[in-house]
């Protein structure tokens, strides 16, 4: 069996967004102020430390889902793994960026005890927040002064350095790979993608992988409401959407297997993009169950994005809805 047929026949997964969560209320991501980065570092290995990865993959596996989907990072300095090439190129010591535990390694080892295959989500755009990591990788960003940058071919090979390392390091054990942040308006092409799709093959060579480019991730050039290819070797949609209502009528869009990637929490004060990482059931769990059913029976996948607390543990509202899905 090829890796778009197992993906196929797992049918849908879960995704989460595990990010540092401070309780106190820290609001300096950036790396203005070293001591108070020091005390977010201490808080994101804490975080990760009480991270219970045979209780989540226990969940997993009594919802029936067949795989599941976590972010490496988003924005910032913090990564759920060591990684020595980051360490290196950002010169932020182990530990205070990359957390001390390997949880990518223990949550693939859990979720194999049950046969559910591990992804993960990395970026186009690195730690661009940070005031440290983004320049030292290649890539600083600060929306509130108006800094927009774009990428240069030493930052994609900075950070494809540390994708790679990943790969190389976890092999089997990770499946794919969804890549946000893959924008053109950051410069992004064939050609810089590229660099990132042999990082991830480097340690896997049956790996999936998905790059995402924004609204074009869902919205063709012709304007069609229709999932698009962006990479030329993507091996399946990225698919971002914000509600269960695009039904796929085949398998593959141009070689890619039919992916969409949905978050069930629910709206706050009418925004449709705030469902992501969010508590609560916008959609009756009868609902979704019946819309990822249709979509299987077209040969696509779904993956719902749902709410993690920095401990590791599921909104009960939402482990409900998908061990009704997992049923039907």
């Amino acid at each position: 069996m090829n890796a778009q047929d197992r993906m196929m026949q797992k049918k849908w997964g879960v995704f989460n967004h595990y990010l540092y969560s401070s309780e106190k209320g820290y609001t300096d991501f950036r790396g203005e102020h070293p001591e108070i980065i020091r005390k977010m570092a201490e808080e994101w290995n804490e975080q990760v430390d009480s991270f219970d990865t045979d209780l989540l993959a226990k969940t997993l596996h009594e919802t029936g889902c067949g795989y599941y989907f976590i972010t490496v990072m988003q924005g910032t300095r913090f990564m759920i793994a060591p990684n020595e090439a980051y360490c290196e190129i950002t010169g932020i010591a182990p530990g205070e960026g990359c957390c001390r535990r390997d949880l990518i390694a223990d949550l693939g080892n859990s979720l194999k005890k049950y046969d559910i295959d591990l992804y993960l989500y990395y970026t186009g755009d690195g730690p661009h927040f940070d005031l440290t990591a983004g320049p030292r990788m290649g890539l600083f960003e600060d929306y509130e002064k108006n800094i927009r940058g774009t990428v240069s071919r030493g930052f994609v090979e900075n950070w494809a350095a540390v994708l790679k390392e990943y790969s190389v390091r976890y092999g089997d054990l990770v499946k794919g790979w969804w890549v946000d942040g893959c924008y053109k308006s950051l410069g992004y092409n064939n050609e810089l993608l590229s660099i990132y799709y042999n990082a991830i093959l480097s340690g896997n060579p049956n790996a999936l992988c998905a790059f995402n480019s924004g609204t074009a991730s869902f919205v063709s050039e012709t304007g069609d409401d229709t999932p698009v290819k962006w990479y030329e070797n993507e091996s399946f949609t990225c698919g971002e959407d914000n509600d269960f209502t695009y039904i796929f009528k085949n398998r593959f869009t141009n070689g890619a297997q039919n992916h969409l990637l949905i978050p069930m929490g629910d709206y706050r004060d009418g925004n449709i993009c705030a469902g992501w990482r969010n508590t609560g059931v916008r959609r009756s769990k009868e609902y979704m169950a019946d819309y990822i059913k249709k979509n299987n029976e077209a040969g696509a996948v779904i993956t719902v994005d749902v709410f993690i607390d920095c401990h590791g543990n599921l909104d009960p509202d939402q482990i409900e809805a998908l061990n009704y899905i997992g049923k039907k």
